[in-house]
């Protein structure tokens, strides 16, 4: 069975001895070991506890020919022609075996040829179509998984809940999460009737997802409501969708629940809910859970014993965790780096950072079999100590040592180089992640960014931001904010313009304070009609100040077809517009006499809304009058002073 462990700055793959009717697949995301059961062991594991009486399955192949056909497709050399040649004589079971002969190989290109040769030649099944892609795995693009499943919509195979589920696990083991979920209410609709095997699948999605408790309590109602019962399987995704979530109370709560319900706990089980106690470093029920394991007669398995030494390691014990590494190593199951990234992660973040170098050589010195997760918590380590000498050592040794990288450990090289300021070490490292097809992060692209700022490479960290946000990255407001002050302080107006639209129109609540300083700055650039966009959207969130400031450049130098729509904007936000405003609008407007009928129509509004021209301006107008229609503008002027007089004797 295998186990993967993820944490920050590291992961590792165990590969454990597990009971029967157990497996175990533990990650940490964040630092946090959670429980993952997957979709495909979820599948296995609905088959293994549904122990009705059925008859034991006969050989598919009956007849001497047919055994002889397999044969030659399975050991041909010419795939192709070895079907042409004995595809024919063959049933769909014996195909479908045929396919799993090649899945259990890995021969992943020979299982899609024989594939794709049922489906040209009408010798396929829906166990061929779940079979297959349950087979492929995380190498069947979730996009090929949902064309399969489409092009079954008119054809009785489309409800099938094997296919069905086969497809939703697919879309969840490539992290397509939210897509399950939308794929799955449109399979109800066309007349899927989800069993227990569906529901786990899409309960083993909210692990990792966001708000994942929420949606995970959502699908365990509907489940409740539909009839069907929460077995062993579901209660330990349920517990492990607890753990990762930080909802240790509930995990209790259901592990309880199921005790009561007559569900032996297995190994399963127990690492969930000691998983979820690790969130807190609650190493009291730890030890009770683990005792209480012991005397259900379960033996702790190397799963358990290395969850249990993150709990002590997230409760600061870290005396015992050293203890419980011993055991650990005593028992032949520290043969990998995963124990000691676990204690080495927990000391560095506490400080203690030699005391984390002291493991880290212990582990070297004992040539423990390392991916080089080790070195990505020390390169940690010593960049959050800054020690940026040690870090950048490492970093280079690391290169020197191991040929396998992966997201996590580039984005750890990356931030020791980026802080010790070796330029042409972050190029060559972007270079190898382009060159070994590892696509940046969140975390990649704000390494970046905040480095080539600091570097006072503006346009590039511009040029990256965007780059973030065309791959679906939502920057943090803080970062933006940085960004578009350093652009507008170099001039790159529009630039700082198309950050702040990144976040606007994301869907976070951007902050006062940045509405503000995108408007000075377009002012500063005389980006008018970008600052008028600005002030009309956030009137009620600009200041007083700023919006004088605005209104009074761009009177004097903004597009003076769009005057009388910003003056409206601004009053219709609740501004009092002052005299010196109108003055210089009313002056623009003289000085380009074919704009008359925009100033007549300004003439015209101002008293409505109990505006007024002051002497000076009234003198203005009175002494060009001529190029307006001095009637009309005669007219005008007696309107306003009405109101100029009715508002004086108020």
């Amino acid at each position: 069975m295998e186990l993967a462990l993820f944490g920050t700055g590291f992961h590792h793959t165990f590969n454990l001895p597990v009971a029967p009717g157990q497996p175990l697949i533990i990650r940490a995301s964040n630092s946090e070991l959670t429980t993952d059961s997957t979709s495909l062991l979820s599948q296995s594991l609905h088959d293994s506890l549904n122990i009705s009486a059925k008859p034991p399955k006969t050989s598919l192949i009956s007849s001497p020919e047919r055994q002889s056909a397999v044969l030659d497709i399975q050991q041909s050399i010419d795939l192709v022609s070895a079907l042409a040649r004995s595809g024919g004589k063959l049933k769909v079971q014996d195909l479908n075996k045929i396919m799993r002969y090649f899945g259990e190989l890995k021969r992943l290109q020979a299982l899609s040829q024989v594939f794709q040769w049922m489906q040209k030649n009408g010798k396929i099944s829906s166990s061929s179509y779940s079979s297959y892609i349950k087979l492929m795995g995380r190498n069947l693009n979730p996009t090929k998984a949902l064309e399969l499943y489409n092009g079954l919509q008119h054809k009785s195979m489309g409800n099938n809940v094997s296919i069905c589920n086969s497809v939703l696990a697919c879309l969840i083991r490539n992290g397509k999460f939210e897509s399950s979920l939308k794929l799955f209410n449109q399979m109800k609709q066309n007349g899927l009737l989800a069993d227990a095997i569906t529901y786990s699948t899409l309960l083993s999605g909210c692990i990792k997802a966001k708000n994942g408790y929420a949606k995970a309590m959502e699908l365990v109602q509907e489940m409740e409501h539909n009839g069907l019962k929460k077995d062993g399987v579901i209660y330990g995704t349920i517990l492990a969708v607890c753990a990762s979530n930080n909802q240790c109370g509930e995990a209790e709560r259901y592990f309880q629940q199921m005790k009561d319900e007559g569900h032996c706990p297995n190994l399963f089980h127990y690492s969930s809910l000691l998983n979820a106690y690790s969130a807190d470093g609650n190493h009291k029920m730890a030890d009770e859970l683990v005792d209480g394991m012991k005397s259900e007669g379960l033996v702790p398995n190397k799963v358990i014993l290395t969850t249990l030494l993150k709990v002590y390691v997230r409760g600061g014990l870290f005396e015992k965790s050293r203890d419980l590494l011993s055991e650990l190593e005593a028992m032949g199951y520290a043969d990998d780096e995963m124990p000691y990234c676990l204690l080495m992660d927990g000391l560095a973040k506490a400080g203690h950072i030699q005391e984390a170098k002291s493991i880290f050589d212990e582990m070297m010195t004992k040539r423990v079999n390392s991916d080089g997760y080790s070195h990505s918590i020390m390169i940690s380590a010593f960049c959050r100590g800054g020690l940026l000498d040690e870090a950048k050592k490492m970093a280079k040794e690391f290169e020197a040592t191991y040929d396998k990288y992966d997201l996590v450990i580039s984005n750890t090289m990356l931030c020791a180089y980026c802080r010790a300021g070796e330029m042409e070490s972050v190029m060559q490292m972007l270079k190898k992640m382009d060159e070994l097809a590892i696509s940046p992060d969140w975390n990649t692209f704000h390494i970046l960014i905040k480095y080539f700022c600091k570097q006072k490479l503006y346009l590039l960290a511009y040029r990256t931001i965007q780059d973030m946000h065309s791959k679906g990255h939502q920057p943090e407001e803080e970062l933006c904010s940085s960004l578009i002050f350093y652009l507008g302080k170099v001039g790159a107006h529009s630039e700082a313009f198309d950050v702040y639209n990144m976040l606007r129109y994301s869907k976070r609540t951007v902050s006062r304070a940045l509405h503000e300083k995108i408007l000075y700055i377009l002012i500063g650039g005389k980006r008018f009609k970008d600052a008028y966009v600005v002030a009309k959207d956030n009137t009620k969130l600009i200041s007083k100040p700023a919006m004088k400031k605005f209104a009074r450049a761009f009177m004097k130098l903004g597009n003076i077809n769009l005057i009388n729509d910003v003056l409206k904007a601004i009053h219709n936000s609740g501004f009092n517009i002052d005299e010196e405003v109108f003055r210089m609008a009313i002056s623009r407007y003289i000085a380009v006499p074919e704009k008359k009928e925009l100033f007549l129509q300004l003439l015209k509004w101002m008293p409505v809304q109990g505006y007024v021209v002051d002497a000076f301006t009234r003198n203005l107008i009175l002494k060009n009058s001529d190029l307006f229609g001095r009637q009309l503008i005669a007219e005008l002027l007696s309107k306003q002073h009405k109101v100029s007089k009715a508002s004086r004797s108020h």
